[in-house]
């Protein structure tokens, strides 16, 4: 009788469904206008060359000086920077180097701050009180501060090493969240009940605690991806993220600093390009919180 009671109680595990979340996604207007922007940065992202090509020249490092801080129209239709090059095609090619930075580096934060969360919120004890010491003191540096320190050991700065580092101090925060939403369901009754059929600790995380729990966090995930991309563009600006020959948003921010007052198109479009991409993962961040996560509505 006690085995029919507990797998009635694992029978009715309140896991959102994915189609019932659908749902909810598609009647939001927000969800539709973040997904667009997002899915043609994407693909910007994926095939610069071909985007780059719609408006003049598909290569950002062929430059003419003879064409130098030339204003947008004609041929450039966002101008050209003080070496000539076409700005249209450094914005449209910076896409990768800086999406890349965004997700690379949000993702693994998630991925250390699902496992290292999920065993302090589900085991406690000491588990818990080593994670809780470790994540303080990550978070005693703040967290540019910290990613300045270790990228100015750094010899190589790639668009990956940037991720890495920026990885390293992101992940405490989302991990403190993973442990709190993963302490609030580790005692429901769905677990206890599956716990009571025998079922082992690791099918029991992935199977009823991850899924109910993890809501939240993919929702302050997709936020922090803009709140990356904005950090690496404000490292690099300062000349200790990326390093030229690479291509981002941030470089080109560094570069234009200089001529704001005589080409302010220089700054302008990169600027433009980098407020709308961090809009919109914060605004879906947004979406994704009240759908995954009810109580958290405003």
């Amino acid at each position: 009788m006690s085995d029919t009671l507990a797998a009635t109680a694992v029978a009715e595990t309140p896991v959102a469904a994915p189609r019932g979340v659908w749902r909810a996604l598609r009647r939001r207007p927000l969800f539709w206008v973040c997904a667009v922007v997002l899915a043609v940065l994407a693909l910007v992202a994926l095939a610069p060359s071909w985007f780059a090509g719609w408006f003049g020249q598909p290569d950002p490092r062929a430059c003419d000086l003879a064409a130098s801080a030339q204003p947008p129209g004609g041929a450039h239709v966002f101008g050209t920077d003080v070496q000539g090059c076409d700005v249209y095609a450094n914005v449209v090619h910076g896409t990768r180097a800086s999406l890349t930075v965004g997700v690379l580096a949000t993702a693994l934060a998630l991925l250390v701050a699902l496992v290292v969360g999920t065993l302090a919120g589900f085991y406690g004890g000491l588990a818990d009180r080593l994670v809780s010491r470790l994540t303080d003191v990550f978070l005693g540096f703040p967290f540019l501060l910290g990613a300045v320190v270790v990228l100015t050991s750094i010899g190589t700065r790639s668009a990956v090493t940037v991720a890495v580092v920026l990885a390293l101090f992101s992940w405490p925060t989302m991990a403190r969240l993973v442990r709190g939403s993963v302490r609030a369901v580790r005692d429901a009754p769905y677990v206890e009940a599956a716990r009571a059929m025998g079922l082992r600790d690791r099918r029991i995380i992935a199977r009823y605690v991850l899924p109910n729990s993890i809501g939240p966090v993919l929702a302050v995930a997709t936020t922090m991806v803009g709140g990356v991309i904005v950090s690496e563009s404000t490292l690099t600006f300062l000349g200790l993220g990326l390093r030229a020959p690479s291509i981002s948003w941030g470089l080109q921010l560094s570069s234009a600093q200089t001529y704001f007052q005589t080409s302010p198109h220089m700054l302008v479009f990169p600027s433009l390009f980098l407020t709308v991409t961090v809009l919109a993962m914060i605004t879906l961040g947004d979406v994704l919180r009240d759908v995954l996560d009810p109580k958290g509505r405003g």
